[in-house]
């Protein structure tokens, strides 16, 4: 019986996790003279381990792949995660074992052994538990010079093993015996019983895997959504700040009201914050007659304060697109005015800014007086390639992402910076890619993903899949987001300890993509 089967979880926050008392009180009738009693004893109860029966353990027994990983989902304190898109081609999306496997893969912990396969059932070595512990550890493995005179058979370790062996014995977590490592043996259940909980006796690692989430803004634009159905993507979801298309200028400089109150009593019942948009539906010219104009200025600004007021929103999400360049004192005289009537009513400002690309696309944005007057830069870190681009390519590859976060961060400070991230991707033409391609939720993407004949294959250098299919006999491409490449975006945002992420948009996404951020977000929290 496969090892997570005879396991209950509770809540997967932190490896403290709730068992059945049945299953805490467990006494196994093979594990008595076992080395490895006490540490078996104790993943038990913490819900990270299980016998294979109700009362046996087999100690002596090999370890799996694909059980190592669940082990190291639950010490981490992750959850599991289905990915849409299966990054195996030998591991069935409905094996008991595939969310964690998975879950392993998108933050870089575990990886294949190459073509696209991951031998699940096969037993997992000394060297590769080596490697395991270190990156599930966070830690920079280096090699020295201390093995050869640590280990008797250090020159039967593999070269890419001999760093993480070395740091392991570090560690203190794998020190082999009678100076042998033995790197190509087979890792016993009660071998690993001891790595794993040799994790949880360093009080100042199992303190990192015992800490809340702390995810920051979580912010979600609603879009071509009712009420009901935002309500539901947002509870499906960690989104905390809710972002609804409520508020547009129009060429009387009357601000049009979309309100609706049933999300409003909503968001104050569920105690999310609600920051609806104002936006210009990308009109260039109502923009400029607004902008250009102290009083026009003055009137717009009026009548969002007295929003704010009536509704009792916690904030305003300022969304302008394609504004002229000639209006970027305007748009920063009218967030700093902006800015100042809302604090007054206890209420933030956000502004939606596209990434710097040295275009005037984005001319009219003076980053560094926007971040310094407003609460909050969000940064659409989405359209690299964009509807209409001539040349088809990602949506928002890594790369790309990293050097617009960056860019930004040079002139805006962290904890006013927000990046959004791209909940929808691209069908692209491979013959007509400017006129013959459109926009797919993430849905979609997996249809074609799981189509007949499709291909699909992992660009590294992106960081993301490219999906290929026919559509009438004509070949098609994704390039696609998913929990994977998504997961590797929230961990480099992560890293840069900006105020949080957003999603372009709530609904497109698919359900696992929720909790891969988490576990992103959590794994990257962690500081052993």
């Amino acid at each position: 019986m496969a090892l997570c089967g005879l396991l209950t979880l509770g809540s997967l926050a932190g490896y403290g996790s709730t068992v059945q008392a049945a299953t805490v009180q467990q006494q196994f009738q093979d594990t008595h003279t076992s080395y490895a009693k006490d540490a078996i004893t104790h993943l038990v109860a913490k819900g990270i381990a299980a016998g294979t029966s109700e009362t046996t353990f087999e100690p002596k027994k090999a370890v799996t792949r694909a059980e190592f990983a669940t082990f190291a989902v639950r010490l981490l304190g992750l959850k599991p995660v289905k990915n849409n898109i299966n990054p195996y081609q030998d591991i069935s999306m409905n094996a008991w074992y595939y969310g964690n496997v998975a879950a392993m893969t998108n933050l870089f912990i575990l990886e294949g052994k190459g073509q696209g396969t991951f031998q699940p059932n096969a037993s997992i070595t000394r060297e590769e538990a080596a490697a395991l512990l270190v990156r599930m550890l966070k830690q920079q493995p280096v090699e020295t010079s201390l093995l050869s005179s640590t280990y008797f058979d250090a020159a039967d370790i593999s070269d890419w093993a001999r760093p993480y062996v070395q740091t392991v014995y570090q560690l203190g977590l794998m020190r082999g015996s009678g100076g042998v490592f033995r790197p190509h043996d087979q890792v016993t259940r009660e071998e690993a019983a001891v790595m794993l909980d040799a994790i949880l006796q360093k009080k100042t690692w199992s303190e990192q895997l015992q800490r809340g989430d702390e995810l920051g803004v979580q912010l979600g634009w609603q879009y071509n959504s009712t009420t009901t159905e935002f309500k539901k993507q947002v509870e499906q979801s960690e989104v905390n700040t809710l972002v609804p298309r409520w508020f547009f200028l129009n060429s009387s400089m009357k601000v049009t009201d979309h309100a609706d109150p049933a999300l409003i009593s909503w968001a104050s019942a569920t105690e999310r914050q609600l920051w609806p948009l104002l936006g210009n539906r990308s009109d260039s010219a109502i923009t400029h007659q607004m902008l250009s104009s102290s009083a026009n200025r003055a009137t717009v600004i009026s009548q969002v304060a007295a929003y704010v007021k009536t509704y009792k929103l916690d904030g305003i999400n300022v969304d302008f697109e394609n504004v002229d360049p000639a209006d970027r004192e305007g748009l920063t005289a009218f967030v700093t005015s902006l800015t100042a009537t809302l604090h007054a009513l206890g209420a933030v400002v956000s502004v939606d800014v596209s990434p710097d690309l040295g275009t005037d696309w984005t001319d009219a944005f003076d980053y560094a007086k926007l971040g310094a007057v407003s609460d909050y830069m969000v940064l659409m870190g989405y359209e690299e390639h964009w509807n209409g681009d001539p040349k088809a390519g990602s949506v928002a590859s890594l790369p790309w992402v990293e050097k617009a976060l960056d860019t930004m961060l040079s002139e805006v400070v962290r904890a006013k910076t927000i990046l959004a991230l791209p909940l929808y991707t691209r069908d692209w033409s491979s013959v007509n890619p400017a006129t013959s391609s459109w926009d797919i939720t993430l849905s979609e993407q997996g249809t074609r993903a799981h189509t007949t004949g499709s291909v699909r294959r992992w660009d590294a250098s992106l960081v993301q899949y490219i999906i290929g299919y026919n559509s009438n006999g004509m070949p098609r491409y994704i390039w696609a987001e998913d929990s994977r490449s998504l997961s590797a975006k929230v961990l480099m945002s992560e890293q840069r300890q900006i105020a949080g992420l957003a999603y372009w948009y709530m609904g497109g996404e698919t359900a696992d993509v929720w909790n891969a951020i988490s576990n992103a977000s959590r794994f990257e929290s962690y500081n052993f």
